[in-house]
């Protein structure tokens, strides 16, 4: 595979579970999820902060680069033992979401990227996230928009999400569990990857889908194309501002209030 950040000898392997940076394959998705780390990293500034399900861990230490503390949190013992070698500034620890090993109020800041949408009993997660939370923390939850993610499925096309969900079953998950909403936002393909979903019949999410269904070699514009994504080429909207629909976004991403 070819690598374009990163290097591939000490790399968790790519399993569709979760993305890896590094691999030009796989730029693509990274991009998507990096871009939310680094737009709302700044609301981590100075504070204690806690990633529930960090996964290869480049986004638990790209927000340990503002934050007072970083504490990443996943329950593959491999992946723990990964984050802990490669990104020493993260306090990496193993659990359950269902059951963060965290006393109360431990946090100002709880961070759920592209995790949610893997857990089976969603409503205990989001209930522990308010537990381990001071007054007034933050939770901050990005996940695939299940309109566009899995258009017309009963079940996600992602054979390792459990339930994917719409913003208004994001925004009653959060609710209910006692927060307040402070905004939604959505992932939406910039100018630059609205040209690459002209020159790849349409969608480039699509051709790569396709690659990946039928196991088939990439096309050499397909990859070229994949591996040139940066994450200024993604746009982090509000809902309904600059007329962007929040059921048309990729990405759904929250950020709610402990009061």
């Amino acid at each position: 595979m070819s690598t374009i950040v990163g290097d591939p000898e000490d790399a968790l392997p790519l399993t569709g579970e979760r993305t890896i940076p590094g691999l030009a394959e796989e730029n693509y998705w990274f991009r998507r999820h990096e871009v939310v780390y680094q737009r709302l990293a700044d609301r981590c500034r100075g504070r204690d902060v806690l990633e529930a399900g960090c996964g290869e861990g480049y986004g638990a230490d790209l927000v340990a680069g503002v934050a007072r503390g970083v504490i990443g949190l996943d329950y593959d013992e491999a992946t723990v033992a990964h984050v802990r070698a490669r990104y020493p500034r993260v306090d990496i620890r193993h659990g359950n979401l269902a059951e963060l090993p965290l006393a109360n109020g431990t946090v100002d800041v709880v961070i759920n990227f592209q995790v949610i949408e893997h857990l089976w009993d969603q409503a205990q997660f989001v209930a522990e996230c308010f537990r381990v939370l001071r007054p007034g923390g933050v939770f901050m939850v990005s996940t695939p928009n299940r309109i566009t993610f899995s258009p017309g499925r009963d079940t996600p096309l992602n054979p390792f999400h459990t339930r994917e969900l719409n913003a208004a079953e994001l925004t009653e998950l959060l609710e209910s569990a006692g927060f307040t909403l402070e905004s939604m936002l959505g992932v939406f393909h910039g100018a630059g990857l609205a040209v690459l979903d002209a020159r790849h019949g349409g969608s480039i999410i699509e051709a790569q889908v396709q690659r990946a269904v039928a196991d088939a070699p990439w096309p050499e514009q397909l990859l070229t194309d994949v591996a040139a994504v940066r994450t200024d080429d993604f746009d982090l909207e509000e809902a309904g501002r600059n007329n962007r629909n929040i059921d048309d976004s990729l990405d759904l991403v929250a950020i709610a209030i402990r009061p």
